[in-house]
């Protein structure tokens, strides 16, 4: 088609503004529980943050003392961040099935655990009074005490989302290439390792978040909650009234 300038005008370009914008939500509305369930997360942790400081819980395990302080595992906790998020944007983009899957296992978790902060308020006195050298790693170390509150440990999210990122990976397409199989599980194994050796968890978090992935890995991978959610639904539609008549 030719306006009167001459210049052609794309069929692209006649799609109204409202229609484009409708056919971008029908794209990616599968993103909304996402960003409420990011928002409600953030706004409950950070109020937990601010008000579990002194009467709390403290959880202790006798070999937590005998795990030296490695200041050099800053490196993959920080990574943690970039991997869980980099894997749910992959799933996002790539694969609804398995980005609704991996949006369930998490949340879960992440809401597993702010339910037992709020009920059953913990912390842990792991960190040295004083670090034991002064580099860049332990000046991160710093940095990341002075924002994060040794407060809401159990269990440990960053080694339950640690353990949901490389399942979901593994699970989906990527999974078939064998070296980022492999490299995602060294990630995963020195996050969760991280967790102990900077003093942000006691071994006590990190097994039973160890625990908790297992049980969801069940539950939404080997007897996939979402088809089974699925079935219950469909079958009670089935046999509403409507449907019997």
């Amino acid at each position: 088609m030719r306006c009167k300038c001459g210049t052609t005008v794309s069929q692209e370009e006649r799609i109204p503004i409202m229609e484009k914008a409708k056919n971008f939500y029908m794209k990616y509305r599968h993103g909304i529980p996402l960003v409420l369930y990011g928002i409600l997360y953030m706004t409950w942790f950070c109020y937990l943050e601010r008000t579990v400081t002194k009467h709390y819980h403290v959880i202790h395990m006798a070999i937590d003392d005998h795990i030296p302080f490695c200041e050099v595992f800053i490196i993959p906790y920080f990574l943690w961040f970039l991997y869980v998020s980099a894997v749910v944007l992959y799933l996002f983009f790539r694969s609804k099935p398995d980005y609704w899957k991996a949006c369930i296992f998490l949340f879960t978790g992440m809401t597993i655990f702010l339910l037992v902060s709020t009920l059953w308020p913990n912390g842990h006195h792991l960190r040295p009074y004083a670090l034991p050298r002064d580099n860049i790693f332990t000046r991160m170390v710093t940095h990341l005490w002075r924002t994060d509150t040794p407060t809401n440990l159990w269990p440990s999210i960053h080694v339950y989302n640690s353990i949901g990122a490389h399942v979901a990976l593994c699970r989906c397409r990527l999974g078939k290439k064998r070296w980022l199989r492999n490299s995602s599980l060294v990630l995963c194994v020195s996050i969760i390792l991280s967790t102990m050796f900077l003093k942000q968890h006691s071994l006590f978090d990190v097994l039973t978040g160890l625990g908790l992935a297992s049980a969801m890995y069940v539950l939404v991978y080997r007897q996939d909650l979402i088809a089974n959610l699925k079935g219950v639904l469909r079958g009670r539609g089935d046999s509403s009234p409507q449907a019997q008549g």
